[in-house]
């Protein structure tokens, strides 16, 4: 059982139930030595990272519990799991070079740690923190998966109808989890966190003066922030786990593409270090279809990834639609489309893949979303 508040562990507590099995989360246990050691036996109590002074320490380590310390000397909190943007983008205003997330790339690839027993533990920590606060964070949602390219410039009429893809997905009730990099992912992002077209139509222009995050990520995360800041108001950013039911746009980068910067415009974001972790989260819980718009290698990778539980899948299971968007793209300039209907051929595949011409046609493939 998992104990991620200090109000859940009181209640416990106070219930007078069993320690074992319990979880910890990421709590300040000031305080808590005398509880504690009034069970006595503390065997099978697991704690995970937050706050624990010498004397709950004691406690904890003479009753038999196991602790994992905080850890100190990496630039990302392992047991912290979802971040809001504003996380990731903390110091902008000194570059991106000074951001966590760009420090934490920086660690990632540090020669010197790369293999590091340590340094590996604490990215494992981290991801498997953030996959737990994920499948919390969307449970009992209805969600698709938008894919695409990170090449697509801010001031196109393609971004423009990305984000109009992620609009008309939000406003219909589904989670629009994109790779949360830049591009087209940054675009269907965009348009799941506006409340409405208006918004929409005000955020494009004022994103199009800086169509990329090349040469420079500084200012192109800038306007993005401001653009974000606008769109927020003076509302405060709760706790990433009350968000869950109202929650229309989800990002899920990683640290192994660190050239791509995440996007700014997603209720959370599940930041990974593993890249083959990430991407698996992104497919499993897309439970109501892919849209995959135009992209290159890693978008195709993304395509294949998501086809091979559709080759496999059993005559009696429905499978979600796979939507390709862009038919000479994915015919011509791509041309994965031939590929893929030849693996379905006499497969229940078959009925699940897609290619189209425009957004508007993907729409009309997609299911409703559950109730």
């Amino acid at each position: 059982m998992e104990i991620e508040t200090l109000e859940a562990l009181d209640d416990h507590l106070e219930d007078g139930g069993s320690l074992h099995g319990l979880r910890l989360q990421n709590l300040d246990l000031t305080d808590y030595a005398v509880p504690f050691g009034a069970h006595g036996d503390l065997t099978g109590l697991v704690v995970l990272g937050g706050i624990v002074p010498t004397d709950v320490a004691d406690v904890l380590n003479r009753g038999g519990a196991i602790v994992f310390p905080q850890i100190v000397d990496a630039p990302i909190d392992p047991w912290r799991g979802l971040y809001y943007p504003e996380d990731l983008y903390a110091g902008l205003e000194d570059g991106y070079a000074a951001t966590p997330d760009a420090r934490a790339y920086a660690w990632s690839i540090d020669g010197r740690l790369r293999t590091d027993a340590y340094s590996t533990l604490v990215r494992a920590i981290h991801d498997d923190s953030v996959t737990d606060d994920l499948d919390e964070f969307v449970e009992g949602r209805s969600a698709v998966g938008v894919m695409g390219g990170h090449a697509l410039l801010r001031g196109t009429a393609e971004y423009a109808a990305a984000a109009e893809l992620g609009r008309r997905l939000a406003e219909s009730g589904h989670v629009v989890i994109t790779g949360g990099g830049p591009g087209a992912m940054e675009a269907a992002n965009l348009g799941a966190f506006v409340p409405d077209a208006e918004a929409l139509g005000d955020a494009l222009p004022r994103l199009a003066p800086v169509p990329s995050f090349r040469p420079d990520v500084t200012p192109w995360a800038r306007v993005a922030m401001d653009v974000r800041r606008d769109l927020l108001g003076d509302e405060p950013l709760l706790p990433a786990e009350t968000l869950g039911p109202s929650a229309r746009s989800l990002g899920v980068p990683t640290w192994f593409y660190g050239h791509e910067p995440p996007n700014v415009f997603c209720d959370v974001v599940a930041k990974y270090f593993s890249n083959a972790i990430r991407e698996d989260g992104i497919l499993a819980r897309s439970n109501c279809g892919i849209v995959v718009l135009p992209g290159a290698a890693g978008t195709v990778q993304e395509i294949f990834q998501a086809v091979t539980p559709l080759y496999y899948a059993a005559d009696d299971v429905a499978l979600p639609p796979l939507v390709l968007v862009g038919r000479k793209h994915w015919t011509e300039s791509v041309p994965v489309w031939s590929t893929l209907q030849r693996l379905a051929r006499g497969r229940p595949m078959a009925e699940a893949i897609h290619v189209v011409d425009s957004v508007e046609d993907a729409l009309a493939l997609l299911p409703p979303a559950r109730a």
